[in-house]
């Protein structure tokens, strides 16, 4: 059997609702299902309200991905099994999505200082029910109007890393993330480590962290040894996802195209949220 410990929804940059994720990994045969959204965990919150959580032949782990403060890498980190009413967690998360619309506005700003026809509205209809919104969001909306060909164009033209509507985020630390997601009863797992771009600093962090996703669509063999090497050097434990968004993944198109065996996600489930 499979599992999958690392996927989005619309309440954060995916294209599929909670209950359209959560029926599909049921239909293609998933065990466990992490629901990873950025910067929120509503979406799980969503399910739960709305008695869809707990699911009858799916485990859902409520989870949420955050983006820690690094000047020159992109660190990730996962917290697996968060309680997703957890004070503290709820303070960060909130901060963090304030922080988003302030520099969601301030992006629209520029885009349109530059003569783009672009506006707030026409990215919310993009967004839909996600308090997340980032970069990717208006880069959608930008090739929508006809703006760009693609995401990818939108992000090498304007939106990307020192580009021309560029605005920086407010990110917490490495060691905040890993406060507040232990002290909301969750394990931080450092997502694609391959992505982060620096083995040293992967080194690092594996120091504070419980565990590490060896397992990634792109990750190439002699990364996952490596990666399961830190693993066993650190004591942590071994997670993998495919980071899901929907049809417009970077690394996988179709949820189970990549998947990581039922002993690797069984170690992060409890049974109560």
């Amino acid at each position: 059997m499979a599992s999958d410990l690392h996927t989005h929804t619309t309440f954060s940059d995916g294209s599929y609702t909670p209950e359209e994720l959560v029926a599909e990994s049921k239909n293609i045969g998933l065990t466990y299902l992490a629901i990873t959204d950025h910067d929120t965990v509503d979406g799980v919150k969503h399910l739960y309200e709305n008695r869809i959580f707990p699911v009858k032949g799916l485990k859902i782990i409520p989870g949420i991905e955050f983006s820690a403060e690094n000047p020159d890498h992109n660190v990730h980190l996962v917290g697996l099994n968060v309680d997703i009413y957890d004070g503290a967690l709820s303070d960060m998360t909130n901060e963090i999505l304030d922080a988003r619309w302030t520099r969601f506005s301030e992006m629209i700003e520029k885009l349109r200082e530059k003569k783009y026809d672009i506006k707030e509205a026409d990215v919310l209809k993009i967004a839909g029910s996600s308090h997340s919104i980032g970069r990717s969001h208006i880069a959608r909306a930008m090739v929508k109007k006809g703006i760009f060909k693609s995401p990818g164009e939108a992000f090498e033209k304007v939106l990307g890393l020192g580009k021309p509507c560029y605005v920086p985020r407010y990110f917490p630390t490495v060691d905040e993330i890993v406060e507040v997601v232990h002290n909301a009863g969750g394990e931080v797992c450092l997502a694609h480590p391959g992505l982060v771009g620096d083995n040293d600093l992967v080194r690092e962090l594996c120091k504070k962290i419980d565990a590490i996703e060896v397992y990634y669509p792109s990750h190439k063999p002699e990364q996952t040894d490596l990666y399961k090497s830190f693993a066993n050097e650190f004591g942590l434990k071994i997670s993998g996802g495919s980071d899901f968004h929907g049809t417009a993944s970077r690394f996988v198109n179709r949820l189970g195209e990549f998947t990581v065996a039922d002993e690797v996600a069984k170690q992060f489930y409890r049974e109560e949220i």
